[in-house]
Parts: C-alpha cells; structure tokens; sequence
C-alpha cells in the first residue's frame, strides 16, 4: 500500500470508528410494533402448540431426554414398539397439559403490553406468568423424567451423541446428575 492510499485509509478510519463507538445498542428494535411484546408471533405459536421452548433444557443437558426427540430418533435409538408407545403417552400427556397453559400464559402478557399499566396490574400480571411459566416448566421436565426411565444407558448415551451434546461420560455416570 503506498503511503498516500495508508493515510487516506487512516483518515477514514480515525472518522468512521468514533461514530461506530458511539452508536447505541438496539437489541429490541422492531420489537416496539408487537401486540405482545416480550413474544413474538413464534413464542406465541409454539406456546399454543405446547413446545418447550428451552423450558427443559436442565433436564435435556443432563441425560434426560425429551419424549419429541426421542420419537424423532426412534429408529437410530432402536425402540421396541413399547418404548415408542410409551414414549408417545408421555408426549401425548404432556402436550396436553402444555398447550392450555401457553394459552393462559399468553393474556397477562398481553396485559403488559397495554400502555395503563400500574403497580397493581403489573404485581398481579407478573405473578401470573411466573406461576404459569413454572407450571408449564414442570409439564415439560416431568415429561423428560419419564421418558429416561423407559430408555437403557445405551439409549441415552446414542440420544446425547446424536443430539451433539458430546460429553464424554459414560452412561452409568448420568444416574447422578439432578
């Protein structure tokens, strides 16, 4: 680079990087023209459809598996019929219990989006959404409790490999996690 393209370069740097530095975080923007704020259009689908939504990703990461997954992974897990049919009671069941409370979870939120809100009205829509977040946590962890139970250490041990969570430990080790 010749010292005339250097000092042009330096220039333009020493004037962008400044306003670059400056430029305030917008993690939120675009966000402001939902009817819900803190959900998007696919929270709000995937609380209706009863999805997890990272809900039992303590369970999921600690050799617990999810029953949707476990189905998807029928085959290169080897379940017996039973186990698939089991497994598929256990979804059915929690799918059931999760998409009433999405849909419950979804109007005090609706309540946070509307401009009047006050202490009072903010204290009980808070409320309402902590209790019915754990409620429906619950419906998802509960779910992967059982699902364990019905799978051997192999099982387990193909299902942490084929979701990628690669650790290194063996099956057995798995019994003490909580």
């Amino acid at each position: 680079m010749n010292p005339r393209s250097f000092l042009l370069a330096l220039a333009i740097s020493l004037l962008v990087l400044p306003v670059l530095a400056h430029t305030p975080s917008r993690p939120y923007a675009g966000q402001q023209v939902r009817t819900i704020k803190a959900l998007s259009d696919d929270d709000i689908a995937a609380l209706r459809q009863g999805e997890g939504m990272g809900m039992a990703k303590a369970a999921e990461l600690n050799g617990y598996p999810g029953p949707k997954h476990v189905l998807d992974l029928a085959g290169q897990l080897g379940l017996t019929d039973i186990q698939r049919r089991d497994v598929q009671t256990i979804f059915d069941r929690m799918s059931a219990a999760a998409k009433p409370l999405g849909d419950q979870l979804i109007a005090p939120e609706q309540a946070l989006a509307k401009g009047d809100i006050t202490p009072d009205r903010l204290t009980a829509a808070t409320a309402a959404i902590a209790e019915l977040q754990g409620r429906l946590r619950a419906v998802h962890l509960s779910a992967h409790l059982e699902t364990r139970a019905l799978l051997n250490p192999d099982q387990i041990a193909r299902y942490e490999q084929l979701r990628g969570y690669g650790d290194q430990q063996t099956p057995a080790q798995h019994h003490h996690h909580g």
